[in-house]
């Protein structure tokens, strides 16, 4: 089997690479059977130059959609190859014009029957086949304008890799990594408080007091936790979406979303009306995800943690 078939499209650099070699050399044989001495790389520059309008590189680059060292690289060829010449600009001397050479105007002359043979053989090529590459080309370039291949793998790869992770009720072999995964974010940033260590070390009260604990596994391992730990009445909230951490270590995998999601389904389930969350404005990326969510900041504040500045509610109904 041919190895473009067992690869399929995820090969395409190296099929294009392999049909612009074949062209590329089919190009330079062709010049060298109408007797001129040219590289096809520098037909893009001498096309937009062949109308006579000297013009300087950063405009020659920006035209024909290479970078300026590229252009400038070609333009010095060209120029010791005596196809081009500087331009005495009168507009702005700062800047440098290049026009062609009257070596380089007897090349255009000669290069008008050859590229007319070289169309209507390409047009030969175009109507045997039953696609249009061109407008194939011009497609997939609009495309990967809007959206590049490597932010296209990057979302697949995400895709992949979030349907690997599984949320799951707690258990009490989760225990550790219920007080690592806090204790690792809380530490980052601040001091553990009595308070966290009176939830960490007892994951169980959440669960006795009405409350729920989830926890996100990949790979086996858990990776990320958030409790929805039930309020007092007396506060107007039916439960707090607390405890939230994951491993920095896991990255793209939208697990805080996820772990959220499940609690508040779950909230949802059990016909809970309002939901409170208390955080800290340096966590940006956790504000972000709660308003995402539909959290909206609460006007009067009353922290039951040092670190907390910011506190939050959702309306379920």
């Amino acid at each position: 089997m041919d190895f473009f078939e067992k690869t399929g499209p995820m090969a395409i650099g190296s099929r294009l690479r392999m049909l612009t070699d074949i062209i590329t050399k089919d190009a330079s044989a062709i010049y060298a059977l109408y007797g001129i001495d040219f590289k096809p790389k520098w037909f893009p520059v001498f096309y937009v130059l062949a109308d006579e309008q000297p013009k300087s590189v950063t405009v020659i680059a920006k035209e024909i959609g290479q970078s300026h060292p590229s252009v400038s690289t070609i333009v010095k060829e060209m120029m010791a190859k005596g196809l081009l010449a500087e331009v005495d600009n009168k507009m702005d001397r700062r800047c440098s014009l290049i026009g062609l050479s009257s070596e380089g105007k007897k090349v255009a002359q000669e290069l008008i029957v050859l590229l007319r043979d070289v169309d209507r053989a390409i047009r030969q090529v175009a109507d045997e086949s039953r696609h249009d590459l061109w407008a194939a080309i011009a497609e997939w370039e609009r495309l990967l304008a809007q959206k590049s291949i490597l932010s296209r793998v990057e979302d697949v790869k995400s895709e992949r890799e979030q349907s690997e992770v599984e949320i799951v009720s707690f258990r009490e072999e989760y225990s550790e990594a219920f007080f690592r995964l806090n204790k690792e974010w809380i530490e980052r940033y601040w001091e553990l408080e009595e308070h966290d260590i009176e939830v960490l070390e007892n994951p169980d009260g959440i669960i006795e007091d009405g409350g729920y604990i989830f926890v996100a596994l990949y790979d086996g391992q858990a990776v990320g936790v958030c409790s929805l730990s039930r309020m007092d009445p007396s506060t107007g909230y039916d439960f707090e979406l607390a405890k939230l951490a994951v491993d920095p270590k896991i990255q793209r995998k939208h697990i805080g979303l996820r772990l959220c999601e499940a609690a508040l389904e779950k909230a949802r389930e059990l016909g809970a009306e309002n939901i409170f969350l208390e955080s800290n404005t340096r966590l940006k990326p956790a504000i972000a995800l709660y308003r995402k969510l539909g959290f909206k900041e609460l006007p009067e504040f009353h922290p039951a943690y040092a670190r907390g500045d910011i506190q939050m509610e959702l309306k379920l109904n």
